[in-house]
């Protein structure tokens, strides 16, 4: 009797519901709730209509958007974890001006079980980032009764009348040989046969009103490991695809269930309005480490050692303390900030101890002169390496990793000793942020380049990534979803000791973790040299029609470099090209100087070759014009891109101005000589600085009016609030 009781008060309840969404006052439900978090932009209210966990409204906007619960699968059964008293759990302000709130409850469905959702935000910006904990005081198992994860993260309905755009951030571009945005609309089609994207961002909208949904993961497209599901009723799905947890994981008070973050915006106004809102909060709240948004400029060794390999010698041959010295000076003439050392500097992987047959004085010379000069140390590393005689080895031999029973094959680093890998979904993880806290604390490095990272290579069991009992295939598919998460807590890790490092993922190889996940810790180094001959089927893979066999092709100075390089600044419109660090050349030419600085000042701050074979006159238009640059950087920054024009056309346009005092730049590119004339989108700073062949005067309205005239391949800077 009393089950039937309960049935019917669900059924008049459900009866009444009905009633008020056809009344159009669903939303009424939850502003009826004290809001649990209220900030300038939305608030977030727990909801009491049944089905719905939470929900996000902006201030002054009709209709909330209406979040449901996670889904998991428990002990065999679907377990949807709908909580119905909230209670606050923890509070705190973090250092990038967000605000955390953690709210915990008992799940409806099994009291045995708790949620709790951490919420993150800024008062200035639209986004949200939300994860949830699911954890007991009881035994339970997370399962796969089908064989497949059956995880639902969350779900929320898009308009049927609104426009939908998949964005995907790891379309590796064979022609470029780089990871880059994409953007894919999704028509009525997509929804009707219920089709899954990968992501890892969706936007749906109108000229009113445009909605975001992301999950903070990272692969390279195709390879899902979480998808978007598109329902006919509109409904989009957060889901699990595979990796995110294994079958039978324990679930209990020794080991809750975290979840990836999450995220949902909403805006006043179109895509575009969306996309300068979700750069913002890339570029400020994403990510706790404010050092890797910052626009430094940074120099890496790397073009040296391969110039010196290709002409006879060996990647190593000019890694010595005497080279390093002589860089160092030019490359602080030059206005370089950060001076990375890449790979070989050390002795050995895994106990990264610096080469005294190369650094006789352990860098000592190295860090003194540039502590001088204000400059930044930065190092190569390779996450997973350990030199087979390694103190490292020796103490992880347990976190090895293994392939289907079998370690790697030793072999050697960059010319230094054979290695092997470890696995980072493993405690040692914890072993290497623990190695980079020390070299940053002895060394003074704070710069660290992360190299040589697959996504996949490991199945082990015992470790984090499953037990016998889960197959190889699950045991692969758990390592790879994990890995971006523990590199991030590596990251993590390293920075709350050492708040000044940076950690910068090199992406430049397809098969890498690309995504949000490791953008909420550190940066991408996207193109180092570029494709490679094979990929224009010049020559066999690997191989070369060049004497010396190198497999690169854009090496040297000219404009062909940069129609390649600049096709990255496309992410420029949903991620910050600042999280894009790409190297450009500064011998050569004048004109291919300039060329060269013109692009890398667009937010890609990268500098490499062979800055010793730099023109004395070439130093110094380098410096120059960056330490013009340095004044308007920050505005270069923050700006959303206007662009007019792809790599390789004539004109090649691109605005960067920021809106709130009119200062950034200009900078444009042509081939074909001519006379071009370009106006800006925005209202500009009335001083300015430019390259010759420039003329600027300014419309009613602020804009400028730019009219160039090129007599050969190259490019025009115009800085605007600079004098």
């Amino acid at each position: 009797m009393t089950t039937y009781t309960y049935l019917n008060k669900k059924m008049l309840k459900a009866m009444l519901i009905v009633c008020i969404v056809l009344c159009g006052s669903l939303a009424s439900l939850a502003q009826n709730n004290k809001p649990a978090i209220l900030s300038a932009l939305f608030n977030i209210n727990f909801s009491k209509a049944p089905g719905f966990l939470w929900t996000y409204s902006l201030q002054n906007a009709p209709g909330p958007v209406y979040v449901k619960a996670p889904v998991f699968e428990i002990d065999n059964r679907k377990i949807e974890c709908n909580v119905k008293n909230f209670k606050p759990h923890a509070y705190k302000k973090l250092g990038n001006g967000t605000t955390e709130q953690t709210f915990v409850g008992t799940v409806s469905a099994d009291t045995s079980l708790q949620l709790l959702i951490t919420f993150r935000w800024a008062s200035t910006n639209p986004v949200v980032r939300f994860k949830y904990i699911l954890q007991s005081d009881k035994t339970h198992l997370l399962t796969k009764k089908t064989g497949k994860d059956n995880l639902k993260y969350f779900t929320a309905s898009f308009a049927a009348n609104a426009a939908t755009t998949e964005i995907r951030l790891s379309d590796f571009d064979e022609k470029v040989h780089a990871n880059h945005i994409s953007q894919t609309p999704l028509d009525e089609r997509y929804f009707e046969n219920e089709e899954t994207v990968m992501g890892p961002i969706l936007v749906s909208g109108n000229e009113k009103q445009t909605i975001l949904m992301a999950y903070e993961h990272g692969s390279q497209y195709p390879d899902k490991f979480v998808e978007f599901q598109l329902n006919k009723n509109h409904d989009v799905t957060v889901a699990a695809f595979k990796g995110n947890y294994v079958d039978n994981q324990p679930l209990d008070a020794l080991h809750p269930y975290e979840t990836i973050w999450l995220e949902l915006a909403a805006v006043k106004g179109n895509a575009d309005a969306m996309a300068s809102q979700y750069r913002s909060f890339v570029l400020k709240y994403l990510s706790a480490q404010s050092e890797s948004r910052k626009p430094y400029i940074f120099y890496n060794t790397w073009g040296r050692q391969e110039r010196t390999k290709w002409a006879g010698g060996k990647y190593l041959t000019s890694m010595n303390l005497a080279t390093t010295l002589q860089e160092i000076e030019v490359a602080h003439q030059m206005g370089i900030e950060v001076y990375v050392i890449d790979a070989g500097w050390f002795l050995k992987t895994g106990d990264w101890q610096v080469n005294t047959a190369f650094f006789p004085d352990t860098l000592k010379q190295v860090k003194a002169l540039l502590n001088k000069y204000q400059m930044k140390l930065g190092l190569w590393f390779n996450p997973l390496a350990a030199s087979i005689s390694s103190d490292m080895l020796k103490n992880n031999r347990a976190n090895l990793l293994t392939l289907n029973g079998v370690a790697d094959t030793p072999a050697p680093i960059w010319e230094t000793e054979e290695s092997v890998k470890l696995s980072l979904v493993s405690p040692y993880w914890e072993d290497f942020a623990d190695k980079l806290i020390s070299l940053s604390k002895e060394l003074g490095v704070t710069y660290f380049k992360w190299d040589a990272v697959g996504q996949y290579g490991g199945n082990n069991a015992g470790l984090f990534n499953g037990t016998e009992k889960n197959s190889l295939q699950e045991r692969t598919e758990s390592y790879a979803f994990q890995l971006p998460i523990y590199m991030s807590k590596v990251v993590d890790k390293l920075c709350k000791t050492c708040p000044e490092s940076i950690v910068d993922f090199d992406i430049t190889e397809e098969g890498r973790s690309v995504g949000l996940s490791f953008l909420s810790s550190g940066k991408y180094f996207t193109i180092n040299n570029g494709p490679y001959f094979h990929n224009f089927d010049l020559a066999p893979v690997w191989k070369s029609p060049l004497p010396d066999s190198n497999a690169n092709i854009f090496v040297h100075p000219g404009p062909a470099r940069g129609w390649f390089t600049r096709a990255v600044l496309v992410n420029d419109k949903w991620i910050p090209s600042i999280l894009f660090l790409t190297h450009y050349q500064s011998d050569g030419l004048p004109n291919s100087q300039l060329i060269n600085i013109a692009s890398l000042i667009l937010g890609q701050n990268g500098i490499w070759g062979d800055i010793l074979k730099t023109s004395p006159e070439g130093v110094q238009l380098f410096q120059n014009i960056l330490n013009k640059y340095k004044i308007v950087r920050d505005d270069i920054t923050v700006s959303d891109p206007v662009q007019a024009g792809s790599p390789g056309r004539s004109p090649e346009v691109y605005e960067k101005i920021n809106v709130a005092n009119g200062k950034g730049a200009v900078v444009v590119f042509a081939n074909m000589p001519g006379t071009y004339t370009y106006i800006t989108k925005n209202k500009v700073a009335k001083s300015n600085w430019h390259t010759s062949g420039v003329e600027v005067t300014f419309d009613a309205k602020g804009r400028a009016i730019v009219t160039m005239n090129f007599k050969e391949s190259s490019a025009k800077i115009l800085f605007f609030g600079v004098e």
